[in-house]
């Protein structure tokens, strides 16, 4: 027996020997398999890059495996499926929220641009001249910045008469009216209204409006009355009062929009002075004429038929041969009443009536005139001087055409 008991330490010893010399085999091998299947990356977070030992075999076991969650919005070198290899370069950039608040719509956006610029660049957003931004474009994008953007609108500014382009950021009307320091007084208007929202091309106007008192002194013209007067030569007048033109002052409120007047209403009517009548005594003295005892019956009854017609020019009449003008009462330069100077009526009685110069043929005088008739002298005038005598005519257009004339003139009485 004491062969065996020898035996068996021995035996012990080489199994135990045989055990670690496998299970260090085992290690070593599995080290080498370890060392085999390792990748060296390097991997860029954000803005830091640093390398990175891993034996994952896919760009999202990896990512995976620092506890990366990649979002739609994040921004990812490779495909997560991508084969991961060593000496590969993997970047990843997180999204940063941003609010974006334009003309009073705000939305939340994920970007991964560095700068405000880059961000509007990527939405394709331009920033006008007189848009007003409330951060620079240079700014770095962070987490959970508020970006105000009021984009400006051209509209056409009316103030009276004057116009004008503007650019601006304001909403409303009013906004407009206060950012440019303009007053409304109590009269003026305005379109479209106040709180109107301003748009593109729009035109805003302002009605300047102002009412004024305004004082004006009016003339009243004096009539005229005729009288008869039996001491007179019949066909004879004489003015017994010359009159005179009243004064009455009247009150207007005057509404003027834009610097021109729109409408003129009377407040107010107060008398100055009252007008006086003209007078004019017209003859009414019948001139019976003698019959001699030596004429006949028949010469007789012939005078008396001469008197109940107009005089007839005798051989012995005066006769004057003059220049010769027409005219008719509605004229341009005529005060269009239709009254002589002598206060007769012309348009009641259009025909036979004569101006002349009084120092030269006096008022009242009958008259015959070739081409023209029988006429009394009633009216004067400005150009009617010396050997001239002005026709008046029922019309304007018979005025013209009797032109200018060299005519014979009888003075009946």
């Amino acid at each position: 027996m004491k062969p065996i008991s020898k035996l068996l330490p021995v035996l012990k010893s080489k199994i135990f020997l045989s055990f670690i010399s496998v299970s260090a085999l085992i290690i070593i091998t599995y080290l080498i398999v370890l060392e085999l299947t390792k990748a060296e990356i390097e991997f860029t977070h954000n803005d830091t890059t640093e390398t990175v030992i891993t034996r994952e075999e896919t760009v999202g076991a990896f990512l995976a495996e620092l506890g990366i969650e990649v979002s739609s919005y994040d921004k990812l070198s490779h495909e997560l499926d991508d084969d991961l290899e060593t000496g590969m370069k993997v970047s990843y950039k997180e999204a940063k929220p941003v609010t974006l608040k334009i003309d009073e719509v705000e939305k939340t956006y994920y970007t991964t641009e560095d700068t405000v610029a880059a961000f509007f660049d990527e939405l394709d957003l331009a920033i006008g001249e007189f848009d007003d931004l409330n951060v620079e474009l240079g700014t770095k994008i962070e987490d959970g910045l508020s970006i105000v953007l009021d984009q400006a609108v051209e509209i056409t500014l009316r103030d009276a008469t004057e116009k004008e382009k503007i650019w601006t950021t304001e909403k409303t009307v009013g906004d407009l009216l206060k950012a440019e320091s303009i007053e409304l007084d109590e009269l003026d208007r305005i379109e479209p209204d106040m709180d109107q929202k301003l748009e593109e091309e729009m035109t805003v106007s302002i009605t300047r409006v102002e009412e004024v008192t305004d004082v004006v002194e009016e003339k009243v013209e004096f009539s005229t009355v005729r009288r008869n007067d039996p001491s007179l030569k019949k066909g004879k007048e004489q003015v017994v009062s010359s009159g005179s033109d009243g004064l009455v002052e009247k009150k207007y409120l005057v509404t003027i929009e834009n610097g021109e007047e729109v409408s003129r209403e009377l407040v107010s009517e107060e008398v100055k002075k009252e007008s006086e009548q003209r007078v004019v005594a017209v003859g009414t003295k019948e001139i019976k004429q003698l019959v001699s005892r030596s004429a006949s019956p028949t010469t007789t009854q012939k005078t008396s038929s001469q008197s109940s017609s107009e005089p007839k020019p005798t051989s012995d009449s005066k006769t004057l041969t003059m220049d010769a003008t027409a005219y008719n009462w509605n004229c341009g330069s005529c005060d269009g009443r239709g009254l002589t100077s002598t206060g007769y009526d012309l348009k009641a009685n259009p025909e036979g009536v004569i101006a002349v110069d009084p120092s030269v043929i006096p008022l009242g005088t009958k008259v015959y005139i070739e081409g023209y008739g029988y006429a009394v002298a009633r009216d004067t005038g400005g150009a009617v001087k010396g050997n001239k005598i002005d026709l008046h005519m029922p019309t304007l257009e018979k005025a013209k055409q009797f032109g200018r004339k060299t005519v014979k003139v009888k003075i009946i009485n």
